[in-house]
């Protein structure tokens, strides 16, 4: 096989949970093929590239083997080179914690973590 559908290849490499999810990206505008929009009867061909937002992650892949059918995990990963960046890291804020049983903190002590969290907030 050559080409198929860019649907359903998505859908049996398991990018897209259902065909119709696939089908519904490449008709909103989420799915690419060579930097082209696609449709969902768009065909790709070994060495597209395809780039696809699911489920709120942009994935960009190269096709490497076109299959038409659903195949279990660990063949369809052999169907695709994932070439999708690492997620950046996000900046987690540090949280005051008060230890078990302490109660509400006082009206001094909310002054202290205010300023605290403050300082936080303006560094760089």
């Amino acid at each position: 096989m050559e080409s198929t559908r860019v649907d359903r290849w998505l859908w049996s490499v398991r990018l897209a949970k259902t065909r119709s999810d696939a089908a519904a990206a490449c008709r909103g505008g989420h799915v690419r093929v060579n930097d082209k929009p696609a449709k969902p009867a768009t065909p790709v061909r070994i060495g597209d590239t395809v780039r696809a937002r699911m489920r709120d992650t942009t994935r960009i892949v190269e096709v490497t083997q076109v299959i038409d059918k659903r195949v279990g995990a660990p063949e369809a990963v052999r169907c695709y080179v994932d070439n999708t960046p690492a997620p950046r890291p996000e900046t987690a804020i540090p949280v005051a914690r008060r230890a078990r049983g302490t109660g509400r903190p006082t009206k001094r002590e909310r002054r202290v973590l205010d300023a605290w969290q403050r300082s936080l907030r303006e560094r760089p």
